[in-house]
C-alpha cells in the first residue's frame, strides 16, 4: 500500500513512565494513556507514539528489550495494551510504536543463548570478536562511556554495543536475525499498529573489519561513528524490510539517524517509497557542542540563531520535493525546548513556547510534540547528582569528573541542568495537586517543582495558554495547504534576532515572524500586506516584534 497520510499528521510522544498512573504504584502505565485520550483528542493529534512497552530490565528505560512480544508489567499487560489500542482508533487516533532492533538486552534469550559458545543456532546472532593482543578488538567507545567492547569468558571473545554493556548489538549480517525482526515486526502490524519510530536504526550496517576510530586529543576511545552510522548495507536492508514487511501495511516509519545528511535522507525517505517515510535527524539539537570534543553535547551555551536557521533550512530545502521532514524540539532523549531554545524565565516563558511552537510547526514536515510541550514544560534545573536517574547522564559525569577529570563537579552539574535526558523525564504535570496529578503513590522519579505554576488544568482554564496555542497550531496546519506542502525560503540567514520564512504552495505565500530573544526589535516584510493567521501577542505595532513575539500571515 502506498498512503502519504502521514503528511497530514501531527504526531504526541508519550513517554509511558511518566505520562499518568492508574494503579497508584507510581509508574504511568498503559491504563493511564487511556484515561488522558480525551485531553489528546481536545489537543488534536493525529498519531500517539509511545516510547518501549516490552518486557525490559530497564537498564535504559526501556530501550534494552528482553521481549519484543511482552509487555513491561509496570505498565500493563497485553489485554490493557489491546483495549488501548482499540480506545485510540475508536477516537479516531493512530497509533506508532518504538522498534529497538539496533541491539536488545543482554537477558534476551538469542543474546543468552549466543554467549554460551561459539557454536549453536544464536552463536551469530550478535557481533562477536576475538581479543586482539589481549585486549579489545578496535578502540571503539560506547554512547553510554567506556569501551564498547565486553568480554564473555564462556566464548572466549569480546561482543559489540555501541551503547550499554547490557545493550549488545545485533548482527544484521545474519539474515536469520532479519527474518526474526521482520517476525517481530508483523506480530505488532498484525495487531493494528500504524507505524514505527526505529531507534538509532542507520547503526545496523557496520562497515566490514570494523576499524580503530579516530581518538579526539587526549580521549581515551575512538570514535566509532563513521564506521557505524549510514554503513554499506543499510539501504539494502531497508528496502529489504520494506519490501517483506512495511509495504504489506499501510503505515508510517520513522527512522532516528545520527549523523545523517540531507543528502543522505533522500536516499531513506525517499518519494518512491521504498524505505522510510521520514528520519529524525541530530543537526539541530546538536548546536553548540563543547569546544572540548571529548565532551560532545554535555554543555551548557546558548545555540547561535543564526546556525540554528542555517541547520534547519538546510534540511526544508534538501528534502522539498525529495523526501520528507520530521519536525521536533525535544523528546526523551532531549531537554525541553523552551528551556534550550528560548528561555524558562516565568515572564516569557509562555510567549517563548508559542514562539518556538509556530516556528517548527509552519516548516515543511510532520510536526512531534513531546508530552508537555504544549503546556511549555522547562528543565528540572536540578543541582545535585543524586536527583538524576539516566544512565547517560551517570555514566557522563563519573566519567568526565571522576575518572578522566576533564572537568570540575560544578561544572559538569551545570551542563547535566542544560542537557540532561531526564529533564524530559519527569512526570507529566496534569494539575496542582500533590504528585502534579500522576498519581497518589510517590512518582518513580521527581517531578519538576514548578508543577504548581504549570500544569494542564490551569492551562485548560486559561484560553491564552500555551496548551491553545498548540491547538490552533495543529488545527491550521490540518486547514492550511500552504503549511503541509509549501514549498521555504529563509529570510536574512545572518539575522541573531529574528527566525523569519516564507512558505508557497500553488499561488498562497505564508510569511511567518519569530523574535527569539528578549529585546523588542523592528522588521519590515511587507507583512501589512498579508492577512494575520496567527499571533502570541494581541495587536500591536505593524513592524515592531516585541520578545519572543511570533506571527504568521497569509499574503
Amino acid at each position: 500500500m502506498s498512503s502519504n497520510w502521514f503528511k497530514d499528521a501531527v504526531v504526541y510522544q508519550i513517554y509511558p513512565r511518566s505520562f499518568q498512573d492508574s494503579n497508584n504504584d507510581g509508574i504511568g502505565d498503559l491504563n493511564g494513556i487511556k484515561q488522558r485520550l480525551p485531553y489528546l483528542k481536545k489537543l488534536g493529534v493525529d498519531v500517539l507514539w509511545l516510547n518501549p512497552i516490552y518486557q525490559s530490565p530497564d537498564v535504559d528505560n526501556g530501550y534494552d528489550i528482553a521481549d519484543y512480544e511482552k509487555i513491561q508489567p509496570d505498565f500493563g499487560t497485553m489485554t490493557d495494551f489491546d483495549q488501548l489500542l482499540a480506545a485510540i482508533h475508536e477516537n479516531g487516533l493512530k497509533l506508532v510504536m518504538d522498534l529497538v532492533v539496533n541491539h536488545t538486552s543482554d537477558q534476551h534469550k538469542w543474546f543468552q543463548e549466543s554467549k554460551r559458545s561459539q557454536d549453536g543456532p544464536y552463536a551469530d546472532y550478535y557481533i562477536w570478536r576475538d581479543p586482539v593482543d589481549g585486549h579489545e578488538p578496535n578502540n571503539w567507545g560506547a554512547s553510554f562511556n567506556g569501551s564498547a567492547w565486553t568480554y564473555v569468558p564462556e566464548r572466549g571473545q569480546y561482543y559489540l554495543h555501541l551503547f550499554a554493556p547490557e545493550q549488545p548489538d545485533l548482527n544484521w549480517e545474519n539474515e536469520e536475525v532479519r527474518q526474526q525482526v521482520y517476525s517481530l515486526m508483523r506480530f505488532w502490524l498484525d495487531k493494528g499498529i500504524d507505524g514505527f519510530r526505529m531507534d538509532v536504526i542507520n547503526m545496523i550496517s557496520k562497515v566490514p573489519g570494523l576499524p580503530d576510530g579516530p581518538l579526539a586529543q587526549g580521549a581515551v576511545y575512538g570514535d566509532s561513528s563513521k564506521f557505524t552510522t549510514n554503513g554499506p548495507r543499510l539501504n539494502e536492508f531497508l528496502q529489504e524490510m520494506n519490501r517483506e514487511v512495511l509495504s504489506q501495511y499501510d503505515v508510517m516509519t520513522v527512522g532516528e539517524m545520527p549523523g545523517v545528511t540531507p543528502e543522505l535522507a533522500q536516499q531513506y525517505t525517499s518519494l518512491a517509497g521504498t524505505e522510510l517515510n521520514m528520519v529524525f535527524q541530530f543537526e539541530h539539537v546538536s548546536l553548540a557542542g563543547n569546544p572540548d570534543r571529548r565532551l560532545g553535547k554535555w554543555n551548557d551555551q546558548p545555540i547561535k540563531l543564526s546556525e540554528l536557521k542555517k541547520s534547519l533550512s538546510r534540511w526544508q530545502e534538501g528534502l522539498d520535493g525529495k523526501g520528507w521532514n520530521s519536525l521536533y524540539w525535544n523528546n526523551h532523549d532531549q531537554p525541553r525546548a523552551v528551556s534550550r531554545f528560548a528561555t524558562d524565565n516565568s515572564k516569557y516563558r509562555a510567549k517563548a513556547a508559542k514562539m518556538l511552537g509556530t516556528t517548527l510547526h509552519f516548516l515543511q514536515g510532520t510536526p512531534y510534540v513531546y508530552e508537555g510541550e504544549e503546556l511549555g514544560m522547562t528543565n528540572a534545573h536540578y543541582t545535585q547528582l543524586q536527583q538524576y536517574e539516566d544512565i547517560e547522564s551517570l555514566n557522563a559525569f563519573h566519567e568526565y569528573v571522576e575518572k578522566e577529570k576533564i572537568v570540575d563537579e560544578q561544572t559538569m552539574l551545570e551542563y547535566l541542568a542544560h542537557m540532561s535526558r531526564d529533564n524530559a523525564r519527569t512526570p507529566m504535570q496534569w494539575d496542582d495537586t500533590q504528585n502534579a496529578g500522576f498519581s497518589a503513590a510517590k512518582p518513580w522519579f521527581a517531578l519538576n517543582p514548578n508543577y504548581r505554576e504549570i500544569n494542564a488544568k490551569d492551562e485548560l482554564a486559561e484560553q491564552d495558554s500555551v496548551f491553545y496555542y498548540y491547538q490552533k497550531l495543529i488545527k491550521l496546519r490540518h486547514q492550511e495547504a500552504v503549511i503541509r506542502y509549501g514549498s521555504y525560503q529563509l529570510l536574512d540567514p545572518k539575522d541573531e534576532q529574528v527566525f523569519a520564512y516564507l512558505r508557497e504552495f500553488q499561488g498562497t505565500t505564508l510569511l511567518v515572524i519569530n523574535n527569539f530573544t528578549t529585546e523588542t526589535v523592528e522588521r519590515d516584510y511587507d507583512q501589512g500586506k498579508g492577512k494575520l493567521l496567527l499571533a502570541n501577542y494581541p495587536a500591536g505595532k505593524l513592524t515592531e516584534l516585541r520578545p519572543y513575539e511570533s506571527r504568521a500571515y497569509l499574503l
